[in-house]
């Protein structure tokens, strides 16, 4: 017979069922905590989109203003140069 020490540490193979249901448990606590948090992110993956999509519209804006301001501008360039001349 083999003798044995009783300072080693032995790994028993056995699962009893607590620990079975812990396992469970845990793992249905960490599923349920990351379906809840699918939810938040779809909000703000669309609260993103929508200011992007909103950030493009402002910038066509502020170009076509822009636009015009320097049309003005050249404009009154001409009716000063005109006046003037």
């Amino acid at each position: 017979m083999t003798k044995v020490n009783p300072s080693s540490w032995r790994l028993d193979r056995r699962l009893n069922l607590s620990v079975l249901l812990q396992l469970l448990v845990l793992a249905s606590m960490i599923l349920a905590r990351w379906v809840n948090l699918q939810r938040p992110l779809d909000l703000l993956q669309h609260d993103v989109s929508m200011l992007l999509q909103s950030q493009k519209e402002f910038e066509q804006k502020l170009e076509l203003l822009s636009e015009r301001g320097l049309s003005h501008e050249y404009r009154l360039q001409i009716i000063e140069k005109n006046r003037n001349g």
